[in-house]
């Protein structure tokens, strides 16, 4: 099972430079570098919606996740997670009619995977166009796949290199009781961990003229 949150930029430092910090972190634990990863999502409006005036249009997300080459994955905020091949991507291409793509909305983590023991880590930078915007830590624990028989060992993983910023426990774990963790539920994390990010960049900041 797998946690996936957001650690801020450090004081005082950029988003490349609190990545780097972390993954010294991780190389002094003994951590060593296994390949590079990347989570990529696409917004989608429901193109009945975009005629309705006063009204939010519902949105759809199309992710995808290099750790599953030949799978696409289809979600709506709280609803399913539609999990499909490759080819879905061309599918949405044909439903125009039915959904719109928001492409200035893309966003992806992309950065480096290590392997410590039985722990896999994904140290990402959150990028919107051109622009860094966040930082994502995907922590997984390779023997476990019911979420609940292994939070603690997580967690207790996290602190050794997230210190303060070691996250709560993600609420799709609550859903899970104790029922299988799926790469699905990794997604929802993700799309959970964008969203946020997006949400901080639309807050004005104060004081700038």
């Amino acid at each position: 099972c797998r946690s996936v949150s957001q650690v801020p930029v450090a004081e005082g430092k950029s988003v490349q430079q609190t990545v780097e910090l972390l993954a010294r972190r991780l190389e002094a634990l003994g951590a060593d570098k296994q390949g590079t990863f990347g989570v990529d999502c696409e917004t989608y409006h429901t193109a009945a919606a975009l005629g309705t005036q006063g009204q939010t249009g519902k949105l759809m997300y199309v992710m995808h996740n290099s750790e599953y080459p030949l799978s696409c994955f289809a979600l709506f905020e709280n609803g399913p997670c539609l999990v499909a091949d490759a080819n879905f991507d061309t599918l949405m291409v044909k439903l125009k009619g039915f959904f719109q793509n928001a492409k200035a909305n893309k966003i992806e983590s992309r950065g480096t995977r290590y392997q410590y023991c039985d722990f896999l880590v994904k140290l990402g930078t959150v990028t919107m166009g051109p622009s860094a915007r966040g930082i994502s830590v995907e922590v997984e624990y390779c023997p476990c796949v019911i979420a609940n028989d292994c939070w603690n060992l997580l967690m207790e993983f996290m602190q050794s290199f997230m210190g303060s910023h070691t996250p709560g426990i993600p609420s799709v774990f609550g859903t899970k009781h104790d029922s299988v963790y799926s790469p699905g539920d990794t997604m929802v994390q993700y799309m959970e961990l964008f969203n946020k990010i997006r949400k901080q960049q639309q807050v004005p900041v104060a004081g700038i003229r």
